[in-house]
């Protein structure tokens, strides 16, 4: 079945053009945020989200584009539900990166927090073993590559669940303002989450892997 699937496969490889485009644009996002979490002036940070919502805002036609061609192919490289878990995977790690670029900004929250700078840490890393995982679905023939990715998406998880926990008791231990800490409460989790969509990514490309490879 894999054989016939593969000979079946449509010529222009424009799924896999769209996915790489997209894991490209979740890539420099999380390059971004990690510029917003480390820039002091709120002037700059906005100057470097109004970059991210640009690259959200492609993304989001990307994300679009993969729906469409979705509809226009009876034959696809890989099944059709996971070609749509994996666009909307890679959607969801987008709108969150940005949805914490813009609440820092909006609450007026300084990023200059260590759990702040881990969890953007993590989350860029994330999104470069999700680039590279992404762009390893092409032809499938470097599997130890896309293994050792997913494997570290899910260890950076793990990652991410424990500084969240040590941020958040180490938050209502030494803030003494009630306020900052529904706003930085609320930061530490959609950071969490975009972590948790990495790996959300990370399943679906090993769902693909599993069938195909």
């Amino acid at each position: 079945m894999n054989i016939f699937a593969r000979l079946l496969a449509p010529k222009n490889k424009i799924f896999y053009e769209l996915f790489e485009k997209s894991a490209d644009n979740v890539k420099q996002m999380g390059q971004l945020l990690t510029q917003v979490i480390g820039e002091p002036d709120f002037d700059k940070r906005q100057g470097l989200i109004t970059q991210m919502e640009n690259v959200e805002h492609d993304n989001d036609e990307l994300t679009h584009l993969l729906f469409t061609e979705l509809g226009r192919n009876f034959i696809t490289p890989f099944d059709r539900e996971d070609i749509h878990y994996l666009a909307s995977a890679l959607d969801d790690i987008a709108d969150y990166i940005f949805a914490t670029a813009k609440k820092i900004n909006f609450y007026r929250v300084n990023p200059n927090d260590i759990g702040m700078q881990k969890l953007s840490e993590i989350i860029l890393q994330s999104c470069t073993e999700v680039r590279k995982a992404t762009g390893e679905l092409r032809d499938m023939k470097n599997m130890r590559t896309i293994t050792e990715s997913l494997v570290k998406i899910n260890s950076l998880e793990n990652e991410a669940d424990d500084i969240f926990d040590m941020s958040i008791e180490r938050l209502f231990a030494t803030e003494p303002d009630a306020k900052e800490v529904i706003k930085k409460r609320e930061i530490y989790q959609v950071m969490e989450t975009a972590t948790d969509k990495c790996e959300d990514a990370a399943n679906v490309i090993e769902s693909i892997i599993v069938k195909y490879a």
